[in-house]
C-alpha cells in the first residue's frame, strides 16, 4: 500500500513538472513573438525615418553616423549589400562600396612609400582628394572610411585597422598577420616613428633575441625600413606613422 502511494506521488510530481515545463515553453514562445513584433515595428519605423531624412543621411556625415548606430541597435546593416531596400532608398550601400574602391586605390598607390601601413587621418585626406574639391569630398568622414575598411575584410586580411595607445589608428593594407608583439612595437614607435632593439629591451623588458625576432618579421613583411647608418646603432623606421606632407 505504501509502495503504491509512493509511486502515485512520484507520477503526480512528474506530471506537475511537465505542466510547468509546457507553461514555461509557452511563455517563452509568447515573449519571443512579442520581441519579434517589436523588432519588426522598429524596422518599419526605421525605414520611415530613413525616408523622411534621406537627404540628411546622404549629405551629413555626423547624421549618417548616428543613423548607422541606430541601425546597429536593432540588428540592421544598411551596408550588407549594394542592392536592396537601403541601397535603393539611400544609396548608402553604393556610397561605402565606392569609398572602399577609393581606399584600395590609395593604399596600392602608396605601398611603395609606407610599406602598407598608413595613418587613418592621412587616408581620409587622400580619399577626399580623389573625390575632387567639391562639396562631395567633405561628405566623407573618418567614421565613413572606418566603416568602409571593415567591409573590405571580405577581401581577406589585407585591410585591417590597428588602434594605437594614443587613440590614433593605422590602416594595414598588406596581408600580414600582426600579433600582440608587433602592436607593442607600433606603440613604442608612435612618438618618433622608429625603434631600436635597445629601446625595445628597455621599454618592454624583452630579451634581445625576442626583439630581433619580432623586428625581422616586420622587415620581411616590408612594414619597416632599416637604417644602419645611424650613430646610435640600427634603427627600424615605420614610414606609415608619418602623414604624407
Amino acid at each position: 500500500m505504501r509502495r503504491s502511494v509512493g509511486l502515485g506521488a512520484i507520477n503526480k510530481k512528474k506530471l506537475a513538472e511537465a505542466k510547468y515545463k509546457d507553461k514555461g515553453s509557452e511563455l517563452a514562445e509568447e515573449q519571443l513573438n512579442q520581441m519579434s513584433k517589436q523588432l519588426e515595428a522598429f524596422r518599419d519605423n526605421l525605414e520611415e525615418f530613413a525616408a523622411n531624412h534621406k537627404n540628411d543621411i546622404k549629405k551629413n556625415p555626423q547624421f549618417r553616423m548616428h543613423f548607422q548606430e541606430m541601425c546597429a541597435t536593432i540588428g540592421v546593416d544598411p551596408l550588407a549589400s549594394s542592392k536592396g531596400f537601403w541601397s535603393e532608398m539611400l544609396g548608402v550601400g553604393d556610397f561605402y562600396y565606392e569609398i572602399g574602391v577609393q581606399i584600395i586605390e590609395v593604399c596600392l598607390a602608396t605601398q611603395h612609400r609606407n610599406g602598407g601601413l598608413m595613418n587613418l587621418e592621412e587616408l581620409v585626406q587622400k580619399v577626399r582628394s580623389t573625390r575632387g574639391r567639391s562639396k562631395q569630398a567633405q561628405d566623407v568622414s573618418l567614421d565613413d572610411v572606418m566603416r568602409a575598411i571593415k567591409k573590405l575584410k571580405c577581401l581577406g586580411n589585407g585591410f585591417v585597422l590597428h588602434r594605437l595607445n594614443d587613440g590614433r589608428y593605422l590602416v594595414q593594407s598588406v596581408p600580414a598577420e600582426l600579433n600582440m608583439d608587433h602592436t607593442s612595437v607600433l606603440n613604442i614607435a608612435q612618438g618618433t616613428g622608429h625603434v631600436s632593439i635597445k629601446k625595445l629591451q628597455e621599454k618592454l623588458g624583452w630579451q634581445k633575441e625576442r626583439s630581433l625576432l619580432v623586428m625581422d618579421r616586420l622587415v620581411q613583411e616590408g612594414l619597416v625600413w632599416v637604417d644602419d647608418q645611424n650613430r646610435e646603432g640600427r634603427l627600424y623606421w615605420f614610414p606609415g606613422l608619418f602623414p604624407d606632407t
